[in-house]
């Protein structure tokens, strides 16, 4: 386990939740709670529907996440995803350690690195997946030779399913949007989406013995054109940020997974579809479970917005920028980083 600084070490470095029967103070957040009784709720959208293209369309424009349902991806691998998630997270923090990753790579067993952003730490611990998760997963199941290659051989299965599913997805926006599926074509080898890139995100979220005090995931926008999340049947946790109403919470849906548009798909859209800002809180009964997909282009495509393309008369908002670029942009400004793309 290579750490460069006790600082980055401190920034991202997990605390075993499970000892704790008290909120440390290093943990302890002043929270603007979210009224779970309100009657606003997120879009769900059935992919088998006929409209679903509009309603897409007025989910992006007006929410920036729903839950789709008929995606087309079995309960059979969700379940077994969120079995492998539990089974990781439920190994001795001791074990988990020994795949924490270093302060300059992404891959391994942390905390978000958003966290460096905040005065405080979060709630949470995580499990990133790049490429091939076979040498992370080995540090945990050194003699297990078994469990290593199911836990990959699942991920993987996941994974892919997840891309297929973000592919339709792009299809159904851009056409929404008003592009034509030769404009697709065009743009699809120009902007890199036929060959995506995103990693995958494990999120456990402990019981916490006071979650008036923690948060599990700070408020922020993903820089992914989409993300697909799957979360565990656990009280609401997720919880979206809309204008003139506050903090709505995201109630799981049996079978359903939620998609949530990041800045990219804002950039692309030429700010008419909008990312979502969101946040995870936690609970004191139930330990919740997700899975993020992250989908984008190569870290080195230059994006521009699309619309132009459909509608000459609209000017770009934003200036080209790769995925690469914008993440530093976003490491340093945070929730106000698409400003400073601005035209």
């Amino acid at each position: 386990m290579s750490i460069t600084s006790d600082s980055e070490y401190q920034c991202i470095a997990p605390i075993d939740f499970i000892s704790m029967t008290k909120v440390p103070e290093s943990h302890t957040w002043v929270l603007n709670p979210c009224d779970e009784n309100l009657l606003e709720s997120i879009p769900t959208i059935d992919l088998l529907d006929p409209n679903a293209i509009s309603l897409i369309r007025h989910a992006c424009e007006k929410w920036g996440i729903f839950h789709v349902i008929n995606h087309g991806v079995s309960s059979q691998l969700l379940d077994e995803v969120e079995l492998q998630t539990r089974g990781l997270f439920s190994l001795p923090f001791d074990q988990k350690l020994q795949a924490f990753r270093s302060a300059n790579s992404i891959s391994g067993y942390g905390t978000c690195r958003r966290s460096c952003l905040h005065p405080k730490r979060m709630w949470s611990e995580g499990f990133t997946i790049v490429e091939s998760p076979k040498q992370d997963v080995h540090k945990l199941w050194p003699h297990d030779h078994h469990q290593r290659n199911h836990f990959c051989d699942v991920m993987v299965m996941y994974r892919n399913e997840m891309n297929k599913l973000a592919e339709t997805l792009l299809d159904l926006m851009f056409g929404s949007l008003g592009l034509t599926q030769e404009d697709t074509k065009q743009v699809k080898p120009k902007t890199g989406l036929k060959n995506p890139y995103g990693p995958l995100q494990l999120n456990s979220y402990p019981i916490c013995p006071d979650p008036t005090k923690a948060m599990g995931l700070a408020a922020h926008t993903d820089t992914s054109l989409l993300t697909l999340l799957y979360q565990s049947n656990t009280p609401t946790s997720l919880q979206i940020f809309k204008e003139g109403i506050g903090w709505v919470p995201v109630h799981p849906l049996n079978g359903a997974l939620i998609v949530n548009l990041g800045d990219l798909m804002q950039i692309l859209s030429n700010g008419r579809f909008k990312s979502v800002l969101h946040r995870a809180v936690v609970n004191n009964t139930h330990h919740r479970i997700s899975v993020a997909n992250f989908y984008g282009p190569p870290n080195d495509v230059k994006l521009s917005p699309l619309i132009q393309l459909g509608n000459l008369d609209h000017l770009p908002l934003y200036r080209s920028v790769t995925w690469k670029e914008y993440l530093k942009i976003k490491a340093k400004h945070n929730t106000k980083a698409l400003e400073f793309i601005k035209n």
